[in-house]
């Protein structure tokens, strides 16, 4: 009874947003369990931006963040090829290829990705440096209770992670808005001045839940 109740009290704490402030998410090995899950109770999109900050030096394929619903495995999705330089953005299941991306290994890189489901468009922003606009999927919003994972890039609703498209490495700065941001709202999360956090999910008051060996860790910063 005593470890029930323990459990339910566990439980309850990681239901309550933290700011995770100058905190990171480390995944420190290639596994096909470890992720953590983000919740929101936004059930129905019209339009998306996920902006986060990731450091890696993989040269394969993994998802950097992955959004499915019951309908959906890749309702909105940020994935990096094995390719040099090369990112996906998948809305409503439709992909489309950015290339050209500069994308540096063991640096921190600032990574923006919008979609709007009127013209269907897709952008990505990396480092503050838009990609050309380009077309997914248009004429239906992304509806349904999400299920969003960091570390695991879902084949299946809430599931079906290839240890081989796992993320290692560390992620901070996670927030999405269900808006295409401005360019100079984007300029100010990658220069971390003064923008307005994530209305969807917001690293300053984040729900989520850790599975695995994922570390929360205070953010390593250069020293000069």
């Amino acid at each position: 009874m005593k470890f029930l109740l323990l459990l339910v009290m566990l439980t309850a704490c990681a239901a309550v947003p933290q700011d995770l402030s100058g905190k990171m998410f480390t995944f420190p090995q290639q596994t096909s369990t470890a992720h953590v899950r983000l919740s929101t109770t936004r059930v129905d999109f019209r339009a998306v931006t996920v902006c986060l900050r990731s450091f890696t030096d993989l040269s394969r394929a993994y998802g950097l963040f992955s959004l499915a619903t019951p309908s959906a495995a890749n309702d909105f999705l940020l994935f990096k090829t094995a390719t040099a330089n090369q990112i996906y953005v998948y809305a409503r299941n439709a992909d489309a290829l950015f290339d050209g991306q500069e994308y540096t290994l063991n640096a921190w890189l600032s990574v923006c990705a919008t979609w709007d489901s009127a013209s269907g468009l897709g952008q990505v922003w990396l480092n503050g440096k838009p990609s050309s606009r380009k077309f997914t999927k248009s004429g239906s919003n992304i509806k349904g209770r999400t299920i969003i994972t960091l570390g695991q890039e879902q084949d299946s609703y809430g599931g079906g992670f290839d240890a081989k498209q796992s993320f290692v490495g560390m992620i901070s700065d996670v927030h999405m808005w269900d808006y295409v941001l401005s360019p100079c709202e984007i300029s100010r999360y990658t220069d971390n001045i003064n923008f307005t956090p994530g209305n969807v999910l917001n690293w300053r008051a984040l729900d989520f839940q850790i599975t695995g060996r994922v570390l929360l860790e205070e953010k390593q910063n250069i020293c000069y």
